[in-house]
């Protein structure tokens, strides 16, 4: 933990198209006096450490990280050029807009930036420079004699191989000796004091090219980041004094109006105030299909308005909107990184050494203790170094991290980092919470049975003590009262009782609405009331009483239809072998009848506290994910080894629970599942890859069937090869049932916080 003279700070880092350049990072800064909990995201472009600025002060971080080659600037500034090169045109500057970097709002900016093409960035011109080297070198050899063409590879060896040279020495200097720069420095240098300039200079060349695709891979998956970030438009309609006004959307302020016309983008997060159409949210969270938005429903910001005008009152600002923390949740997913790649990031540090030792060996045992030629065992020797570069099973994990949460996101799934996935891969039971996940959450009063006085008057105390409340009943109740013009009856003290009811004074008596189990406790129902309501929930309604003062008023039922989707999300669970259950606070009949349904098993008359108990019975011999709204089940939600959220990127949904789906689909359970084993399938043959060629080249190698060009296309075939088997995963359509895998096998510890909630149901 850091001492009180220490505090975070975070810095932009430019340059870095690899996990390996996050580890260099890391590796300069960790090293410094003072610095601690370093957390380098690549993808991101995000250096974050404690700074204890008494003994090292933020320039001198800065300088390690110059020193590399990399570029830094504190968040918030423009971003800084790397030395080499930048990856980004001028045009994608903060400068660009006309405003500090310190008005330009981070997504906006980030919505500016455009990836350049690959020969304008500074590996791209590394490539075009070290082909043009050895073409002419080339060219030479068939014009002049071989003495002459030795001299001129060994020229586009020497010019080639200064800047790769250059970081290896920086990062010599910061503690990193066993780097790709330095093996490749060696090796290529190695080539020419043996004579074979024509393989160091292909080997250079060899060598850039799999940089520049490193970069390209790394632009691309940036690029789904950008494309989010561009979903909000720039501007909106503003109105003031019955006049709309056009102003920068990041500027725009919780309660204030805009319009949004046919065709245009939603500029914020907020609720319709006025109009009726469809809009069109698929940009958001995927889902095809326009949504119905009238008075009172939410929109989200960036999707499309396809119909009619409508008048949207903001509820969210710019920074918080739904987009933002969608964007926030797959950059900060980058820094949760799954067991597997923090055990191969161990390994690789282990491994480079072993390799150079190993090289080492074959360099001068054979000649020593055999007599053999030094040339051919040290060129041997040579080619071994490059093979022993980790960075095709360094990048095999985050390239499919990566680009999972890409596609996870862009199909409403939201997953916060490496370990939620490789534990959703594993879920063999799926509980369901039943209100707000296998229903619709949005309950409708269908029976007022009075026991003293008439129903308008049962109606009128209940909405009374429910006025305000956040659970569905509740909102049911008060809206059911509102649609009989009913007014409620003003209440005091006004509090829940979790799991139970509610409770409120209403005309100076406590008046309470709760659960047939609260009344039963509070001995206000008799055997003939018992018994109506025994009927009513036989029929699939949830009953409530209502009392005042030890008397009771009445029975209100209630029925929340189960989603259209959800039979059909439970079938697909169990086509995959995953075993679902319900979980609910709901009477024993009412579970009966929904779970009877939709197919599956069910526990009724649960308490929050009982939903954690059974979540943590399960989780004793299962791997257990739990779906919940995201704000009743967070106690379960987090007893879980995976909470998933559902509730179209409510605040819970989005920054509490370990994944999120934003389309209130229950078939999306389904689909997350399959993505996390794709995604596991898709690092085993990533690792597969890296170690089956390095493992085939290292033996042809030292038996001298292979050379120095074919080992470094060893290292950079693979890593190119894994990254394009990453890259697959963009295309995944998680909805696609032939896309089910088996259970991942590998055991993992689980990963995230949920903050507790309390729960009535």
């Amino acid at each position: 933990m850091a001492d009180g003279a220490s505090r975070q700070r975070e810095w932009r880092v430019t340059g870095m198209d690899c996990g390996a350049c996050a580890t260099k990072v890391r590796g300069a800064v960790e090293r410094l006096p003072g610095v601690a909990e370093v957390d380098v995201a690549f993808l991101a472009e995000r250096l974050r450490l404690t700074l204890d600025e008494a003994r090292t002060p933020p320039e001198r971080v800065e300088g390690a990280v110059r020193a590399l080659g990399f570029g830094i600037a504190p968040k918030g500034a423009a971003p800084e050029r790397p030395k080499g090169g930048f990856i980004l045109p001028d045009g994608a500057f903060p400068a660009a807009t006309g405003k500090s970097a310190e008005e330009v709002e981070p997504m906006a900016r980030a919505a500016e930036e455009v990836a350049p093409k690959w020969h304008a960035t500074a590996k791209g011109r590394l490539v075009l420079g070290t082909g043009t080297l050895l073409a002419a070198a080339w060219a030479v050899r068939l014009a002049a004699s071989a003495e002459v063409a030795h001299w001129a590879f060994a020229l586009a060896t020497l010019i080639g191989l200064l800047p790769i040279a250059r970081r290896a020495v920086a990062m010599a200097r910061a503690g990193m000796p066993f780097t790709i720069e330095m093996l490749m420095t060696i090796a290529a240098a190695g080539a020419l004091v043996i004579g074979a300039a024509e393989e160091a200079a292909l080997v250079v060349f060899l060598f850039a090219v799999g940089e520049m695709l490193e970069g390209l891979a790394a632009s691309k998956a940036r690029d789904g980041i950008r494309a989010l970030a561009r979903l909000v438009p720039r501007t909106a309609l503003l109105e003031i004094g019955g006049r709309t006004r056009e102003v920068p959307a990041e500027s725009l302020k919780v309660g204030q109006v805009v319009l949004v016309r046919p065709g245009d983008r939603v500029p914020a997060d907020g609720a319709v105030i006025e109009g009726v159409s469809g809009v069109d949210e698929s940009p958001v969270t995927g889902e095809s299909v326009p949504s119905l938005k009238e008075p009172g429903v939410e929109v989200f910001a960036g999707s499309i308005n396809a119909e009619a005008a409508l008048r949207i009152r903001v509820t969210r600002s710019a920074e918080d909107n739904t987009v933002a923390r969608i964007i926030r949740l797959v950059e900060e997913a980058e820094s949760a990184r799954a067991p597997t790649e923090r055990f191969i990031d161990r390994f690789s540090r282990v491994y480079m050494p072993a390799v150079v030792g190993a090289a080492l060996l074959v360099a001068v045992v054979p000649p020593l203790a055999f007599g053999q030629a030094w040339g051919e065992w040290v060129y041997r020797a040579l080619a071994l170094l490059l093979i022993g570069c980790p960075c095709a099973l360094v990048i095999s994990v985050p390239a499919s991290i990566a680009s999972a949460l890409s596609a996870g996101a862009r199909n409403g799934l939201l997953m916060k980092g490496g370990a939620v996935i490789e534990a959703a891969a594993r879920t063999t039971h799926v509980a369901f919470d039943k209100t707000g996940t296998l229903t619709h959450g949005r309950p409708r009063v269908t029976d007022l049975v009075p026991l003293a006085g008439t129903a308008a008057e049962l109606l009128a105390v209940a909405a009374g003590v429910e006025s305000g409340a956040s659970h569905p009943l509740g909102k049911a109740i008060c809206a059911r009262a509102e649609a009989d013009g009913i007014a409620q009856l003003g209440a005091m003290g006004a509090r829940a009782i979790p799991g139970k009811g509610a409770e409120a004074v209403v005309d100076g008596a406590t008046a309470t609405v709760g659960s047939p189990r609260l009344a039963d406790e509070a001995g206000v129902l008799t055997d003939e009331v018992r018994s109506r309501i025994g009927t009513l929930e036989a029929e699939g309604k949830t009953v409530v009483a209502v009392w005042r003062a030890g008397t009771p008023l009445g029975l209100i039922a209630l029925r929340d239809e189960p989603r259209a989707d959800a039979a059909e999300g439970v079938r697909q669970l169990r086509a995959m072998g995953v075993v679902p259950v319900m979980l609910t606070g709901d009477n024993a009949r009412t579970a009966a009848a929904v779970s009877a349904s939709l197919g599956l098993d069910h526990r009724a008359g649960l308490l929050p506290a009982d939903k954690v108990a059974e979540v943590r019975t399960l989780a004793r011999a299962a791997q257990v994910m739990m779906v919940g709204d995201g704000i009743n089940d967070a106690p379960a939600l987090a007893a879980a080894h995976v909470g998933v959220a559902m509730g179209s990127g409510t605040d819970v949904a989005l920054e509490t629970a370990h994944a999120a789906i934003l389309r209130d689909r229950v078939t999306d359970v389904a689909g997350k599942i399959r993505l996390a084993r794709a995604t596991m399938a898709n690092i085993r043959q990533n690792v597969a890859i890296a170690l089956g060629l390095k493992g085939v080249f290292l033996v042809t190698t030292v038996f001298g069937i292979t050379g120095l060009w074919i080992a470094i296309l060893a290292d950079t075939g693979a890593t190119v090869l894994v990254t394009l088997n990453a890259l697959r995963l963009l295309l995944f359509r998680p909805e696609r049932e032939s896309a089910a895998m088996r259970p991942h096998a590998a055991i993992m510890p689980r990963g995230g916080r949920i903050r507790l909630a309390t729960d009535r149901q």
